[in-house]
């Protein structure tokens, strides 16, 4: 069986499928005709090895509660050792319906009511959302933006805010979304020494660990003996194979006392066997997606590459803030000498724009926009000219 699942060029119609992306413009108070590029998802068929296995799974119609096996254990397994060098044990896994899930779990299980959990800013928003939502207070380290156009970590005012604030959670996004950074193995070396230093326990949100285009990643547990048990490691199929709403997730805790106290709080969250399809999904992506991922890949590194080669020649108030990892770029709207609110006024009601505004991710990233190469050329073609009538013309 050949994968059929080649052709990124081709527009899928994703209307009127109750699709987040497209569907909810105006419910959410935008124009009905805005062209999205926002939330983190492809606008690409997944493999069609998911396809099929997906099918054969529903012709069994009885669709009553799944527990993973064996297989399932070694297509993670096999995806981790062949990409990313880290050989897991069993007892280490345990599935959740989702990262963001698993964040608010290792929020609740590490911390209690009032306690400070440190986040570096700009920063996927639901890292302060599940921190406030349950109690707790956001402390921000923030990244800086250097003169080499990439961002950095300043690690004196790190460890300052671990030791001011008693902090005892860290969330770390590694490769970091929104700014594209795939953290070198001496920045996360740096991170890990001062956290095992403090006690500081590290979750580490390495959902995008799949799209790296410059420098390698990291997991952040194989660094050091040290390092693993401190760690809660997070990733999941659903960015690597487009599979959100597959609802499943892989959350590596090496060490037992963590693992049980995050254990805990899944449990009383009410959460036991997940999805059949979500089990079915990933084990057919890390056994047969291989071609299909190598195949994206390469393609959205041409988006990315073409961006940059428009923004060099049409841009000149508009940078693009050189990227890493991911396969969202983030766009620095500064030099137009607009607000933020300016900024996304004039991206949704003159462009017909639907970005991620920079506002979202923490004061740090006003003036910025995230914008989700993960989609047909044309689009992004589109979406660019959209901008320089806005902005340059």
């Amino acid at each position: 069986m050949a994968e059929r699942n080649l052709d990124f060029d081709t527009f899928v119609d994703r209307r009127n499928t109750d699709c987040l992306k497209y569907d909810f413009a105006k419910r959410r108070g935008l124009p009905e005709d805005v062209l999205p590029l926002w939330v983190a998802d492809m606008d690409f068929r997944t493999s069609s090895y998911v396809e099929d296995a997906l099918v054969e799974r529903a012709k069994n119609g009885v669709f009553g509660y799944t527990e993973s096996g064996e297989a399932y254990f070694q297509a993670v397994a096999g995806w981790m050792e062949r990409h990313h060098g880290w050989g897991i044990h069993p007892e280490w896994l345990i599935k959740t319906p989702g990262v963001v899930f698993a964040l608010a779990m290792a929020v609740r299980a590490y911390t209690r009511e009032g306690d400070n959990v440190l986040i570096q800013q700009p920063v996927y928003y639901p890292f302060s959302e599940v921190i406030l939502e349950n109690g707790r207070n956001v402390v921000s380290s923030d990244l800086y933006l250097g003169e080499d156009n990439r961002y950095h970590i300043d690690f004196d005012d790190f460890e300052r805010k671990i030791e001011e604030n008693d902090i005892g959670l860290f969330l770390m996004c590694s490769p970091h979304n929104p700014v594209g950074r795939v953290w070198t193995r001496d920045e996360l070396m740096r991170i890990g020494e001062i956290c095992v230093r403090h006690n500081v326990i590290v979750v580490s949100d390495e959902i995008h660990n799949d799209f790296v285009f410059e420098g390698e990643h990291h997991v952040f547990a194989t660094l050091s003996p040290e390092f693993e048990q401190i760690s809660v490691v997070c990733t999941a199929p659903s960015k690597t194979f487009n599979l959100a709403t597959m609802l499943l997730s892989n959350i590596f805790i090496p060490d037992v006392q963590l693992r049980k106290r995050f254990l805990r709080e899944v449990s009383a969250a009410g959460m036991s066997q997940l999805s059949a399809f979500g089990l079915t999904a990933c084990q057919a992506a890390y056994e047969h997606g291989e071609e299909w991922y190598q195949a994206m890949l390469s393609y959205v590194k041409g988006n990315i590459d073409y961006v940059y080669r428009y923004a060099q020649e049409h841009f000149k108030k508009i940078k693009v803030v050189h990227l890493e990892g991911t396969y969202l770029l983030w766009l620095d709207f500064r030099g137009t000498g607009l607000s933020s609110g300016e900024i996304d006024q004039k991206i949704i009601y003159e462009a017909k724009l639907w970005l991620d505004s920079g506002k979202i991710f923490g004061s740090a990233g006003r003036g910025f926009q995230r914008i989700n190469t993960a989609c047909q050329r044309a689009t992004l073609e589109e979406t660019m000219e959209r901008i320089r009538r806005t902005f340059e013309a």
